[in-house]
């Protein structure tokens, strides 16, 4: 590893300037999960939660997220994304979430599916934080990356 992109000689922090960096597609995924109660999994498997559909509601959370991740991290370049797909599974322990973002553009977009699911495990707890309010958010990383001048990466 060479340094931090993100701070300049001094230390202080900057925005990359990626103006030279070529268009490429690029593509990231990333997973999480939400741990929650056995009586929790069950109401999630029975659309039983007080507040609705609370995957299609997480669904569409983490990918509005995706798409504001330049307002919520501070050096986060802009980009266009030109898709996100947000998908939750319901298993014994909890919600297994996963998000891939995809652009054509100067830099990744691993920050975008990274915000995803963190948005849609977030919207996981609001919905269900009346049945089981020990939920616990973890496990969220960056699983494979695909494009730019570093290339294809995978965990």
């Amino acid at each position: 590893m060479t340094g931090f992109t993100h701070l300049d000689e001094a230390g202080a922090a900057r925005m990359v300037d990626v103006g030279a960096k070529e268009v490429t597609a690029r593509s990231a995924t990333a997973t999480g999960r939400v741990d929650l109660s056995g009586e929790c999994v069950a109401l999630l498997r029975g659309q039983g939660v007080p507040k609705g559909d609370a995957l299609a509601v997480a669904r569409v959370a983490g990918i509005m997220g995706a798409k504001r991740t330049p307002d919520l991290v501070p050096l986060c370049h802009p980009i266009g994304l030109s898709g996100v797909t947000v998908d939750l599974v319901v298993d014994d322990d909890g919600v297994a979430v996963s998000a891939t973002a995809r652009t054509s553009d100067r830099t990744g977009v691993e920050m975008e599916a990274l915000t995803a699911v963190t948005v849609a495990c977030l919207t996981v707890v609001d919905m269900t934080k009346a049945v089981d309010p020990r939920a616990v958010i973890g496990r969220i990383q960056v699983e494979s990356k695909t494009g730019g001048k570093k290339g294809d990466w995978t965990r």
